[in-house]
């Protein structure tokens, strides 16, 4: 670990699915919203939406259903509202095993951190979940026009942080992310199954088993 910072400046972490699981509270949340519409919705159709914008998911669930665009914002603005209420008491017990730790360390050693997610409530999560102070920059929904797999929300935060992109490494759970990362010319370490992430240059089952040297001596 102490001939990291050599190359490697900074880390970009993504947030649902790699520092904690927001994923049930989503999936609970678009659930909500289709059992109001009337709309079929379940498990298999919340797989499609990982590691996607809000807007992007809502289009995929409504398929070839034309809605117009004030009731589209609505839905949308509901959804939003469902999860927002449903994330008030996350907290620091939500954090995936190892997550501080990892941060921690990566501090110490001078390397930088931000965090490139497509959520628009990013801020809220690692509030409530106690990590925010680790994080020079915040990319999320809010900060890029097109998200993952457009590469624009990591392309972002290595430039607040004044590192190339060359010289960052990407921790992400999705495929989309997986490729936004990629796109952006950068290092990636995926986090889940390998037939979601397999494009990753390393991966591993889950966060607390990544191995910072493995990672170094294949950057």
């Amino acid at each position: 670990m102490a001939d990291i910072k050599r190359k490697i400046k900074a880390f970009i972490f993504d947030l649902d699915g790699v520092l904690t699981d927001t994923a049930e509270f989503h999936y609970q949340s678009w659930k909500l919203l289709c059992e109001e519409q009337g709309i079929p919705f379940n498990r298999k159709i919340n797989e499609k939406l990982r590691g996607v914008s809000r807007k992007e998911s809502l289009e995929i669930i409504l398929g070839d259903r034309k809605v117009d665009p004030e009731k589209f914002a609505e839905m949308l603005e509901r959804k939003n509202n469902f999860y927002r209420e449903s994330i008030k008491n996350i907290s620091k017990k939500d954090l995936f095993p190892g997550v501080e730790k990892i941060l921690e360390e990566l501090k110490s050693k001078g390397i930088k951190l931000a965090l490139g997610s497509s959520s628009k409530n990013a801020h809220l999560v690692i509030e409530g979940l106690g990590i925010k102070d680790y994080f020079e920059i915040i990319a999320d929904g809010n900060s890029v026009q097109k998200a993952k797999p457009a590469p624009d929300v990591f392309l972002f935060a290595a430039e607040k942080l004044g590192v190339d992109p060359e010289n960052c490494v990407v921790v992400e759970d999705a495929e989309a992310g997986v490729e936004a990362a990629l796109a952006a010319g950068m290092f990636v370490v995926g986090i889940g199954p390998e037939e979601r992430v397999g494009k990753s240059h390393i991966h591993y089952p889950e966060i607390s088993k990544v191995k910072f040297e493995e990672i170094y001596a294949r950057f």
